[in-house]
């Protein structure tokens, strides 16, 4: 009886620990969120003890950009930020908490502001979005993997895209599920172009090309339908032409949706 007794306090004492530590690991995830979006929307913080600022998050992020333009993501790191600043690198964390802060302010300020429209085709414009859109990931190689690598909080320039191409949707006369699913097609297909942008930016393409078209040569029997449209001519469009080919495709099937709903 008394095992019994024991056996039960030291569970509840055990599932009350969990949950206090459960609701120790909200309070920092939400902490974190907090100063992320107070770090990307400029909203104020408490302020802290200590000297005057000589730097801001944006003149480090912008620095940041320069170095992942010349040599990738993966060479940006707070050390080598810190000299170029001539600061130590924990006087960085003062500014920008982590390396996850660091990249999402980056990824919001390579977006830059988003393209205003006024009254116009729909097609027309939504078609520009996904141009301008594209633009923004190909002088920015790294952006597309720093965008989709994990779930972010977004700042007020990358909700801004959001918001251009949606007020563009709204002018087909869509529902609001059907803008929203539209969205995410165009977006889909500006970033599969912008994926292969940077694959094409990779060394040993040729290389690349040479082995894979040996193979499905090799392998043609097995995969008649493919060496079929190969054979034929199916990748001899140009790049340019392809974005254009997907997004006429993805618009004729939006004005469907339009014109039925």
């Amino acid at each position: 009886m008394l095992y019994t007794v024991l056996s039960a306090c030291k569970a509840t004492q055990t599932k009350a620990a969990k949950q206090e530590l459960m609701a120790e690991k909200q309070d920092e995830t939400g902490n974190e969120q907090n100063r992320l979006i107070a770090l990307l929307w400029g909203e104020p913080m408490p302020p802290k003890r200590g000297p005057r600022p000589k730097l801001s998050a944006i003149h480090i992020a912008t620095k940041a950009i320069a170095l992942a333009d010349a040599h990738g993501l993966e060479a940006v790191s707070m050390q080598r930020l810190a000299a170029e600043f001539d600061f130590t690198t924990m006087s960085l964390y003062r500014y920008i908490p982590s390396k996850n802060d660091l990249v999402d302010l980056m990824v919001d300020l390579a977006f830059g502001a988003p393209p205003e429209f006024d009254d116009g085709d729909w097609r027309d414009q939504l078609t520009t979005w996904a141009h301008r859109c594209l633009d923004r990931y190909r002088t920015h190689l790294w952006l597309l993997g720093a965008a989709t690598a994990r779930r972010r909080i977004m700042g007020p320039n990358e909700i801004g895209w959001l918001e251009s191409a949606l007020d563009v949707l709204q002018r087909a006369r869509l529902a609001a599920e059907q803008r929203h699913d539209a969205f995410l097609l165009v977006n889909g297909h500006v970033r599969n172009m912008a994926l292969e942008i940077v694959n094409q930016s990779q060394p040993g393409v040729d290389e690349w090309r040479a082995a894979m078209g040996k193979l499905f040569d090799q392998q043609s029997g097995r995969f008649p339908a493919f060496h079929q449209t190969m054979s034929e001519g199916g990748m001899k469009s140009s790049f340019d032409n392809r974005i254009d080919i997907g997004l006429e495709f993805l618009l004729d099937g939006i004005a469907k949706q339009a014109t039925e709903g």
